[in-house]
């Protein structure tokens, strides 16, 4: 395909928002097996957090018109009732897979009313509460909420000023471990409560369970202060996590210990942050032409503005390991963009969903296919188009 002049990618709302109906948060997953995708997002009455009333979802389905050109056939959009806690909202849908057993586990939060993150940060009192559902027929039915708070092998829940998955998708390992990225403010050593707000720092982990999803425990933290996260696997059962800041690049790490944690790789300033920070997706794929190979690259969408969540570009790392491999951005989707989550499909090809419109991000929530071909750096160069 090298030789193919570049094509556009497909494109199609799959969440539109209205007038007391906002969509936010996209996530999406992708089976491989039944060339099925998953798509979840919030349903909001209008764009502020506290106002979130249901998880929603649709189911796709993958449609190649041409050899050149990949649709996504959606279903019609579902509540996700079941994923409620009485007196709390559901919110960061954050799906992930397990193969062996054909369970779909879904995780997300539920925050008390409509108490803010802010408020939580500033008191250093945790209204949130990890809960998730399962399906084993790809969310046609769901089983009832395990709210996994008071479990105590996840203690630490009751020392953070408040926490949050995702959002975004998991990821299931070689090895079966499953792996749901997450972040929680743990408040500095403080005697006054009323000062929590200015000592809560962010930081990444992950949730991972290695008994098909009977038990979780937590990694332990990236000391580095970074926020919402997503992760890949690349080489050896290593976990690549990719970190929202608060402002300038973003934060870069690894695991290779298997849950003793994550340690930051060496800044390189090669993915800018947008402004006070924006969610971006991650996903690890095949090295080119190595479908069978453990070698991985990555793929990383996100807002390639340093201050508005603008102009979604995709960037390409073929040396995982090494922060400074990354190309600079093909943008994928010109004017607004925000959260993004990405699908590898397979053959070179992916799927992004992505916040976006024409005036605002917060216009709809559309998916984008796309192929190697048109991200991969032409000979020599970098090559950067614009749709």
């Amino acid at each position: 395909m090298d030789n193919k002049s570049p094509r556009a990618p497909q494109e199609q709302t799959v969440f539109l928002s209205k007038d007391g109906e906002v969509y936010r948060i996209p996530s999406l997953l992708y089976n491989g097996d039944g060339k099925q995708f998953l798509a979840f997002a919030e349903q909001r009455r209008t764009t502020n957090d506290a106002s979130t009333k249901y998880l929603v979802m649709k189911t796709g389905t993958l449609k190649e018109e041409t050899p050149d050109v990949k649709t996504i056939e959606w279903s019609e959009l579902k509540l996700v009732k079941e994923a409620l806690l009485e007196g709390h909202r559901p919110m960061n849908p954050c799906p992930v897979y397990e193969k062996t057993t054909n369970t779909l586990f879904l995780f997300f939060i539920c925050v008390k009313g409509t108490v803010s993150e802010c408020w939580q940060r500033f008191w250093g009192c945790n209204k949130a509460r990890l809960c998730y559902i399962t399906s084993t027929d790809a969310g046609q039915t769901w089983s009832t909420v395990t709210d996994l708070t008071d479990d105590p092998k996840l203690a630490k829940i009751k020392t953070w000023a408040t926490f949050a998955v995702g959002p975004g998708h998991g990821i299931q390992m070689q090895s079966g471990r499953l792996i749901v990225p997450l972040y929680g403010y743990a408040p500095c050593s403080t005697s006054c409560s009323f000062i929590m707000f200015y000592s809560s720092v962010p930081h990444a982990l992950y949730l991972y369970s290695d008994d098909k999803g009977k038990n979780w425990q937590f990694s332990n933290m990236l000391q580095t202060k970074s926020v919402e996260c997503e992760m890949a696997e690349i080489d050896d059962n290593t976990v690549y996590c990719n970190a929202r800041s608060e402002g300038g690049y973003r934060v870069e790490a690894m695991d290779e210990n298997k849950g003793a944690g994550l340690f930051p790789l060496p800044p390189a300033n090669k993915l800018v942050e947008t402004g006070g920070g924006c969610q971006g997706g991650v996903v690890s794929f095949p090295a080119e032409g190595e479908d069978t190979n453990p070698n991985k690259w990555l793929l990383f969408t996100h807002p390639s503005d340093p201050s508005k969540r603008v102009n979604l570009g995709v960037y390409l790392n073929k040396s995982p390991r090494d922060p400074f491999a990354w190309s600079t951005p093909w943008i994928l989707n010109s004017g607004p963009s925000g959260y993004s989550d990405l699908a590898y499909i397979g053959d070179g090809w992916f799927a992004c969903l992505v916040e976006c419109g024409e005036l605002k991000e917060t216009e709809q929530i559309a998916y984008k296919v796309f192929h190697y071909d048109d991200i991969k750096p032409a000979e020599g160069t970098e090559k950067k188009r614009k749709l």
